[in-house]
């Protein structure tokens, strides 16, 4: 059976509402929330799949507990796993760093063998650049519920289908 690890920031209000969201909607009861500022090495390599979430701070930053946890990542043997990112941020007060924390750990996750998925597109965003902005397409889940909370239901809708397609149950 495949488990699903949904890493998140316990300490940031939105961004652990929107992990309880997402897992809701992915409504499996074998998708664990952890919340990252109490997670170890093992916590990451026990699940067949993660999923993590983080905000953007300031100019393009991670909050604490995942900036000091990089080079922890970086060092784990994450070889077959799928990684999923969501983002928060603010395109319209930081439209110069939007989501780049989606960047920040794909870069840490890839560096230790695992593959980004759920990867999605930047249409209906307004921003001037991001760091999780690759060929054209967003690294993760961009989530903005500072000035576009009325589409954040239905983005983590469809990003959860996406992932289920991208191979993403615990059955």
């Amino acid at each position: 059976m495949k488990k699903i690890g949904l890493f998140y920031g316990a300490n940031t209000v939105k961004t652990a509402a929107i992990a309880k969201k997402i897992q809701e909607v992915f409504g499996d009861s074998k998708t664990d929330l952890v919340p990252v500022e109490h997670a170890w090495e093992k916590e990451f390599e026990q699940y067949d799949h993660l999923i993590v979430g983080t905000a953007t701070w300031f100019d393009g930053e991670l909050p604490t507990y995942w900036d000091e946890m990089i080079p922890e990542l970086k060092s784990l043997n994450l070889k077959g796993k799928k990684v999923a990112i969501f983002g928060l941020g603010d395109q319209v007060n930081y439209p110069d760093n939007f989501v780049d924390g989606i960047a920040l750990l794909a870069e840490a996750f890839e560096f230790a063998g695992a593959s980004i998925v759920g990867l999605t597109s930047p249409e209906g965003y307004t921003f001037a650049q991001s760091r999780a902005l690759k060929e054209g397409t967003l690294l993760g889940l961009a989530i903005d519920d500072d000035t576009q909370p009325d589409k954040t239901d239905e983005r983590i809708k469809n990003w959860v289908s996406q992932l289920k397609k991208e191979g993403f149950s615990a059955k």
